[in-house]
């Protein structure tokens, strides 16, 4: 077998599902976030020569993924809706609290839905992803000041039709 297409086929195995965690979060649906993964893998597996190389190639699969959300955002005006699950990170030390995780997930839910795709998509990135202003606006192809314009509605937002997610995150011990 070819050692290109076995790396990534590692890749893809190894990297998929915090791929999906991420896309589920800017799509806010479990099967537009699997089209999304689907169609930034075929794209990185198109320019894998050069990124196998570089180590750059989940790098490039998510600002694949942050373009092509961006462009279906303006593409596509249709009401959106949160069915399906928020797919779980593998493993953990500690036994889950699961009514605790099942509140904040629902509530989550919720609260996102009640957002537009640009305002979940740049929450994503600023609070899921850890990215600066500035890599969220280069990653989405917009300018800084929409960045923080965007992230400021979105938050705005979440205050008022989710309040508990503040008391919730307080209780964590990681308010910031």
């Amino acid at each position: 077998m070819d050692p290109l297409l076995t790396e990534f086929d590692s890749f893809v195995r190894h990297r998929t599902p915090a791929l999906l965690r991420s896309a589920y979060l800017l799509t806010g649906d479990q099967y537009l976030a699997e089209d999304l993964v689907q169609s930034a893998l075929a794209r990185t597996h198109r320019s894998w020569n050069r990124l196998h190389d570089s180590g750059n190639a989940e790098a490039y699969t998510r600002k694949t993924m942050y373009h092509l959300q961006v462009s279906w955002w303006r593409r596509r005006r249709v009401p959106e809706s949160m069915p399906g699950d928020l797919p779980e990170p593998r493993g953990g030390d500690s036994a889950p609290d699961h009514a605790h995780q099942t509140t904040l997930r629902l509530t989550l839910r919720a609260a996102l839905a009640k957002l537009s795709a640009k305002q979940r998509s740049v929450l994503v990135l600023r609070f899921f992803e850890d990215r600066t202003e500035a890599e969220a606006a280069d990653l989405l192809g917009v300018t800084v000041g929409t960045v923080k314009s965007q992230t400021s509605k979105a938050l705005a937002k979440l205050r008022i039709v989710a309040p508990e997610l503040a008391e919730l995150y307080v209780m964590e011990g990681t308010a910031r």
